[in-house]
């Protein structure tokens, strides 16, 4: 049975795909930051009539004793071995640069970045031993062009983009496959989750505001279902020689063809104009 280990699956992307691959025939651990927020992806498998071939595990990402723990108790029930590691943890903080608290930064870059490179780290052991196995790190369509109030967010996403293709030269001698799949917007629990930062007395507290109001009817308005995303990651860790890169729906689609074609300028202008953005602050 194909084992992988997937991170983030309380909710989402990270539940779907849990979902997906086990209906397929994987032996999915899916780990969580917190077990006692398994009943979604609980009730998940009840409704999708999944029985057996899911273990749900403790893993935060940005923790590196917990890396270490749950890394040895998964491997220890696959006789050391795992085909893939889906990274999806992800979390976000909302708001201006001169807002948003330096715990915040730091929070989101080390789950988003600075976890995936600790839970690589840990597995690429196994994977070099056994010459193969299969990185898919979930970023996003951020990762292609710059969002208002979403700063470090899209910087852990570019940061994941480039290490993914630096690493993919040390890797491919050894017969390990790296992966990115690059949603845009899904219906998944992240912004609910995000906190929002505008300070009473922030100089930009007018404009945020607009943006997140503009932000949000956006989402309602075309966010889709996150079991496209999942069928993505299963294609992408399924197939014989997967694609560098999987763009899932026609945002990131889009977002994907026009990086490096149209002048950075133009599209803030573009998105300013899409969402209602004032160009002033009051």
């Amino acid at each position: 049975m194909r084992s992988v280990l997937i991170t983030g699956t309380s909710s989402g992307i990270g539940q779907e795909t849990a979902v997906v691959l086990a209906k397929r025939g994987w032996h999915v651990f899916a780990t969580m930051r917190d077990p006692s927020k398994r009943g979604r992806l609980d009730q998940a498998l009840r409704e999708a009539r999944v029985q057996r071939g899911v273990e749900i595990e403790q893993l935060d990402v940005a923790s590196g004793a917990s890396i270490e723990a749950a890394t040895e108790t998964i491997l220890s029930r696959t006789g050391n071995r795992l085909d893939g590691v889906v990274h999806n943890a992800g979390v976000a903080a909302a708001g201006v640069l001169e807002d948003v608290p330096e715990a915040e930064l730091r929070r989101v870059m080390d789950t988003n970045f600075f976890g995936v490179l600790a839970l690589t780290r840990a597995l690429l052991p196994t994977f070099r031993k056994q010459r193969r196995g299969r990185i898919v790190i979930v970023t996003s369509e951020a990762a292609f062009m710059g969002q208002p109030t979403n700063s470090v967010y899209c910087a852990s996403k570019w940061a994941l983009e480039g290490w993914a293709e630096s690493i993919a030269y040390e890797l491919e001698p050894f017969g390990i496959d790296v992966v990115l799949v690059e949603p845009g917007p899904y219906r998944t629990e992240i912004w609910n989750s995000t906190p929002r930062i505008q300070p009473p007395t922030s100089p930009y507290r007018a404009w945020v505001q607009q943006v997140f109001r503009a932000g949000d009817a956006h989402a309602a308005s075309v966010a889709r279902d996150p079991e496209e995303v999942a069928l993505a990651i299963a294609a992408a860790l399924e197939a014989r020689r997967p694609r560098f890169r999987y763009p899932v729906g026609p945002f990131a689609r889009l977002n994907h063809f026009l990086r490096g074609k149209v002048p950075s300028r133009l599209l803030r202008k573009v998105t300013t104009f899409y969402l209602g953005i004032p160009k002033k602050h009051h």
